[in-house]
């Protein structure tokens, strides 16, 4: 059974959900996203609320509309992703973590064998 989280809207979720799918390459440049009946009906959701998320993916230049056929991913949609997701942790998530380092009096030496040691290298 698939859960939603209430911090945010359903429809928002279900973008971001076709957005991890185009960035681990499940859904690749070309590919039709499930018809608006298959979503709802799978995952229980109103059909609108699966029109507002592929809409956002229209708007965002993610995916087309091709009349009577559906929605598909556009050329270079996995790329611009990965960029935006790549400027996002850059601008606003990795600021935050290197404070905390600071913060935590933690080096860099630290940080490498923490993360040698947990990948089972020594």
């Amino acid at each position: 059974m698939n859960q939603w989280n209430d911090d945010q809207p359903i429809y928002r979720q279900l973008r971001d959900r076709v957005i991890a799918s185009i960035l681990d390459g499940e859904l690749a440049e070309g590919d039709a996203l499930p018809s608006v009946r298959q979503v709802a009906a799978e995952f229980r959701v109103n059909p609108l609320t699966i029109s507002k998320a592929y809409q956002t993916l229209v708007d965002d230049d993610l995916v087309e509309k091709r009349r009577g056929l559906g929605m598909y991913v556009v050329p270079g949609a996995q790329e611009n992703l990965l960029r935006q997701e790549q400027d996002k942790f850059l601008t606003r998530e990795w600021p935050v973590i290197v404070e905390r380092i600071r913060l935590l009096g933690l080096s860099l030496k630290d940080l490498l064998s923490t993360s040698i040691n947990k990948e089972g290298r020594s």
